[in-house]
């Protein structure tokens, strides 16, 4: 938490509202049950709890939660880890699934209306400030920080912003921004992004971050819901247009990002491709990884079941439970199977004579005996048949599973299914 005492009673004058309804479709198949917040991420979390995280440690105590797409395992999540709120001190967290309302369509039309349709839950906390979050990204940030910068720069809207490089900008927001990160410029996916003034492949990006004084935002929102020709999202329409007529001010990561001293950079991941993912995932198994999870200063909170230690057994030539470079967490038990560079979600078990490289296995997975597994990932309660490969065969990976360009293959159930059919 933040050492600013002004930044610390600025929080704890903000409410957050995470925008947590998007799908993902770039992850395929392992977004076909989940939305993309809801899905595991680093062993023991899900993507959502870093925005939720954040905002508590940050000493936000009202915070709002809109979901949309096949939103029952984040509701679940939702419901069983993150219920500590105390109402009598005015905390709270609400779950705000787009639900029929009179004279409205019952699907959230973009962003805004997200947020608009939602205006009275709102106002029942009394926030001076919000904080729009989205639900969908790996990072750790002091938010009163951001806000902090808000208040003091007298925007209307601050935004915050990550350096990406410049191919891969067209996925986001991109702003051109002037000395003193007055926005000049704002464009929602461009097919051509800008490159940032002295770094021709780097281009300044939108983290789906905006910072509001509240009765302003109220207004906005009320405007934008009577604009026929809005598509009612913040990217597209509220954002540009404070820029052209307003102040709209940025808010460079670097400024509020959490880091230990193992933490070189500014840590911030879109997971929204497989490649994505089973990297992020990976890479946790550094030996220094560039996202510290044993941070006891910023804790990630979450709903932790409740498992045994992870367990170890057999100690034969060939036959051996053993790990290198990987984590391995509660409730799995590696019998007999060799791992080198995997992340084992809760409950995972791999049986004997089992191979596994650079496998990210969700939980309650099954790894059968003699099974060879290099670059994948499983998606939960998956049962990996005895002896088969995968990762070693590109054309035969193709046929079965999803192969993506950096040839991690993705495996579902209904995959394995299919392989006997």
């Amino acid at each position: 938490m933040s050492n600013d005492r002004e930044a610390l009673r600025l929080a704890q004058q903000s409410m957050a509202f995470i925008l947590a309804g998007g799908r993902g479709s770039r992850l395929y198949e392992l977004t076909d049950i989940r939305a993309k917040p809801a899905m595991y991420f680093g062993g023991k979390t899900r993507i959502i709890d870093f925005p939720l995280s954040n905002s508590v440690n940050s000493g936000i105590r009202r915070i709002a939660v809109a979901t949309q797409y096949k939103a029952h395992s984040l509701i679940r999540h939702l419901q069983r880890g993150w219920s500590f709120f105390r109402a009598e001190r005015n905390e709270g967290l609400d779950i705000l699934p787009a639900s029929q309302q009179m004279g409205n369509d019952n699907w959230y039309k973009g962003t805004a209306d997200a947020v608009a349709q939602n205006i009275a839950i709102i106002k029942g906390y009394g926030p001076k400030y919000i904080l729009i979050l989205a639900g969908d990204h790996i990072y750790k940030q002091d938010y009163s920080l951001m806000i902090k910068h808000h208040v003091d720069s007298g925007a209307d809207v601050t935004v915050g912003c990550v350096e990406v490089p410049r191919e891969e900008a067209s996925a986001f927001g991109v702003m051109h921004v002037d000395e003193n990160d007055k926005i000049l410029d704002f464009m929602e996916k461009p097919a051509d992004p800008p490159a940032m003034p002295g770094h021709p492949d780097l281009a300044l990006a939108s983290m789906g971050i905006y910072v509001f004084e509240a009765e302003y935002l109220y207004k906005l929102l009320e405007e934008d819901a009577a604009d026929e020709s809005s598509e009612n999202d913040f990217g597209k329409n509220i954002i540009p247009k404070i820029v052209e007529t307003g102040l709209a001010v940025a808010h460079p990561f670097s400024r509020s990002c959490v880091k230990t001293g193992i933490e070189k950079k500014a840590y911030w991941r879109d997971v929204g491709t497989v490649d994505a993912f089973w990297q992020a995932n990976i890479d946790l198994t550094d030996f220094t990884p560039e996202l510290d999870l044993f941070d006891n200063e910023w804790p990630i909170w979450t709903y932790s079941e409740l498992t045994p230690p992870a367990k170890f057994i057999h100690n034969e030539e060939g036959r051996r439970g053993s790990a290198t470079s990987s984590m391995v967490s509660g409730g799995c038990i590696i019998s007999g199977s060799s791992l080198d560079r995997c992340l084992l979600f809760t409950g995972v078990r791999a049986h004997s004579y089992s191979e596994l490289s650079g496998v990210v296995a969700m939980p309650y997975a099954e790894i059968g005996r003699k099974a060879k597994l290099k670059n994948v990932v499983i998606d939960r309660g998956v049962k990996i048949p005895e002896g088969l490969t995968v990762g070693y065969d590109a054309e035969a990976d193709e046929r079965r599973f999803r192969r993506t360009k950096n040839g991690v293959c993705l495996i579902t159930q209904k995959m394995i299914d299919a392989l006997d059919a």
